[in-house]
Formats: structure tokens, sequence, C-alpha cells
């Protein structure tokens, strides 16, 4: 790989950034002074400093983030954006999914294709499951429905989901499938309506509840390991 294209996919500035860098004479490949920001580097093996300070090369990067209200589940667009929120300058990362604007919680941002592709095909049935607060009670008919795979509007028919009651008004739903604005259509098929959804789970991944919305964490070791156990 190129060196200014590892440190500018690490978030170190623009190739023409990192050139300066190099230039500066700032960057150093296994103790010696590089100053052709074009230099071959093995990235597995070879040890990359900026100003003495050893760069840790990732091939994919993995952010739990807890999403606000407000924000549009998108790389960029007209509103706000969740990646608005990743101050890290990462190259090709993006959101796992979508979440409504009004929908806060769990969201995967990452720059592996390949993973988010398996959480989100409909044949490998993710489990996500909410947190839903509705307008009114969901009844044990409602739950019965839910299980069986409720028709929505247009027809549709959804793949079973498991509904917990919590309180009157609210519950944890668990679906396997991702259909657009499937848990609100959900809810509307039973003449109900979602007050509140938020995100808690996206197959093994729990949100981190010291999260604040709004902030992020990397994922640890065992979390990466445990969303890529059946791909």
């Amino acid at each position: 790989m190129r060196l200014d294209k590892l440190l500018a996919n690490m978030g170190y500035g623009t190739r023409n950034e990192v050139r300066k860098l190099c230039r500066e004479r700032r960057v150093a490949v296994n103790g010696t002074i590089v100053t052709k920001s074009d230099a071959k580097v093995d990235e597995e093996k070879d040890t990359v400093t900026l100003d003495g300070v050893p760069v840790l090369y990732e091939k994919y990067t993995y952010f739990m983030l807890n999403k606000p209200a407000g924000f549009i589940s998108a790389t960029e667009g007209n509103e706000p954006v969740v990646m608005d929120l990743i101050t890290e300058g990462i190259k090709g990362l993006f959101p796992c999914g979508r979440l409504d604007k009004d929908t806060t919680g769990l969201l995967l941002i990452t720059n592996d294709g390949d993973l988010a592709h398996a959480l989100l095909s409909p044949k490998n049935n993710v489990e996500k499951e909410y947190l839903v607060g509705t307008e009114k009670p969901v009844t044990e008919s409602d739950i019965r429905k839910l299980a069986q795979g409720i028709t929505i509007d247009g027809g549709v028919v959804c793949k079973p989901a498991d509904c917990i009651p919590v309180n009157e008004k609210t519950c944890r739903l668990i679906i396997r499938e991702g259909k657009f604005h499937e848990v609100k259509r959900m809810l509307e098929a039973l003449d109900n309506r979602v007050v509140t959804l938020k995100r808690l789970r996206m197959k093994t991944l729990v949100l981190d509840e010291t999260l604040a919305e709004g902030e992020y964490r990397p994922l640890t070791e065992e979390e990466i390991a445990s969303l890529r156990g059946s791909e």
C-alpha cells in the first residue's frame, strides 16, 4: 500500500496534506524518515510513525453510535446526518442500515461492507430489538398477531416478531427483517401508533447504555467477533 493512502485512510489528512507531512520529515517507516508519500509500505509488517507516534493501521473500523433524534442515517445530505457525529477522519465509513430521523439508539458505523451485507441481508434473519412506546396499550391479541406475522399496508406480510410487554404502553419488539418503517407500519396495522422508538440490539450487539445520545465508541474485539460469527 502507498504511504499516503495508508495515512489518509486512517484519518491523518488528505493525500495532499499527507504529502506535506512527508516533506516536513515528520513521517518514518521502520525508524527511517520517508519524504516521498508514494513510498510503498507493508501495512501488516512495517511500523509507520508520525512525529514519533506509531500509526495503528486497521483494515476495518467499527463504531457503536447511540443515535439521537434529528439525524438522518446517511453519509451526506441536506439535513444533519449521523456521520456528522463521527469526528475521526477515517475513509469509507457509513451507517450499517437505517434508523428513521426520529428513532434513537444503536447504530453500527463501519467501513466493512461484507459484514454490513451479512447483517442487512433479509435471508439471514438478523434480529433487531427495539424499545417501543405506543399510543395505546399493546394487547395479548396484538402480541399473537405479531408472532404469527402481521400483514401491513399494501398486503405485505411481515416475518413473525416477538413482542415482550414492559408496561401498558411500552414493549420490546424483536424483528428479523428491515422493511421500510416496519415497526411503525406493524403498529399501524394494529390500529396503534409508535410514539417513541429506540433500537437496543442488532444481532449480538447490544447498545452500551453508558453512551449518551450522540456519543460513540469503538467495538471491542469480542463484539466484532460475535457479529461476524455466522457470516
